[in-house]
């Protein structure tokens, strides 16, 4: 009687030193709105570990270049360019300047924008820029400030302030080669935010790719997995953990952005994606096709279907997906010459 008596008290303390917890991470998170957008960036969550970003060949990129450049002052970010596959050769041993320089031949440019956690250097992304080397792009991508090895603080306006000035130092140096915008889950509110600026001033790219887009942050923090469980049993859910997103400042509006972007613009989703579910992605794809700003310009949406097991960072595995870019981006390109 008395072990029992004495489990029982244990199993007591734990349950209200848990429910101490679930209900002290609210008010938490309220009151250090950065919590929430540390949250949101997870730049902190270097994956994989141990690898020199400095050395891309030894993730097997052997055509691949480490640049930094600096879009701000105390602000330094790490770049990567990757060229065509058929220039692997003459780029072995070859030294910055070549890099740059080789903007300026004939293939086309893709701005990759990475979405949160992780480096320029991880797994699926590192694949992905295989996949278009191959189909004879340039692709150029870095790491936010705060991200990798680049220097800053991490906050919306900073990350796309730094996509920014990565694509006028492309556009100094491609010459009237096509420049593509591609983003990637969080990098897609970066990539909406850049393109909108760009057409308000004048300077549009020549087509913009979303892969496994959302429509806001609010309503993908909303859709997560981890907050619909939340919503389901904590009251005032929206209040604890959405409203400090809105009060740090971060929004990636890519429902809004949307309505003055002026370029073709292609969307590529998952229907068994876990992180940002395929609806948020299609609504995203019903606000652009009915907006004015994309009247002259193709909007095309691409499901992969749940059997082919893409989910959130898969599809560069998809046979279709050279053929899909030949199509929309040849398109793009007659566009680009007429």
């Amino acid at each position: 009687l008395y072990r029992r008596y004495g489990l029982w008290f244990r199993l007591r303390k734990l349950i209200i030193w848990l429910l101490g917890v679930y209900v002290a991470i609210p008010f938490l998170v309220k009151l250090c709105p950065a919590i929430q957008a540390k949250l949101v960036f997870l730049n902190f969550v270097r994956v994989p570990y141990f690898i020199d970003l400095k050395r891309p060949q030894d993730q097997g990129l052997n055509h691949t270049c480490n640049y930094y450049l600096q879009p701000e002052e105390d602000v330094t970010i790490g770049v990567w360019h990757t060229v065509p596959a058929a220039l692997w050769k003459n780029a072995r041993g070859k030294d910055q300047l070549w890099f740059e320089d080789a903007l300026g031949s004939s293939q086309p440019v893709i701005l990759y924008l990475h979405g949160n956690a992780g480096t320029r250097g991880g797994d699926h992304r590192v694949e992905l820029y295989k996949v278009l080397s191959s189909l004879g792009y340039h692709v150029v991508t870095f790491d936010y400030r705060g991200w990798g090895d680049s220097i800053g603080s991490p906050s919306e306006r900073g990350m796309t302030y730094d996509a920014l000035h990565v694509f006028d130092w492309i556009k100094a140096r491609s010459g009237d080669n096509p420049v593509y915008i591609w983003g990637h889950s969080l990098g897609t509110g970066v990539a909406t935010n850049l393109v909108r600026r760009l057409c308000e001033r004048e300077t549009p790219p020549d087509a913009l790719i979303l892969e496994s887009p959302f429509t806001n942050i609010r309503e993908e923090a909303r859709s997560h997995p981890f907050s619909v469980a939340s919503t389901r049993y904590f009251p005032g859910f929206d209040w604890f953990f959405l409203d400090p997103i809105t009060t740090s400042g971060i929004k990636f509006a890519n429902d809004e952005n949307v309505k003055y972007i002026s370029c073709s613009l292609l969307i590529l989703h998952a229907e068994d994606d876990p992180v940002v579910p395929f609806h948020l992605g299609k609504k995203l794809y019903n606000i652009a096709a009915t907006s004015r700003s994309f009247r002259d310009y193709k909007v095309q949406f691409v499901p992969f279907h749940t059997d082919l097991g893409y989910r959130h960072k898969y599809i560069y595995r998809s046979p279709e997906l050279p053929r899909i870019l030949r199509e929309f981006l040849g398109k793009s390109e007659h566009e680009h010459q007429h």
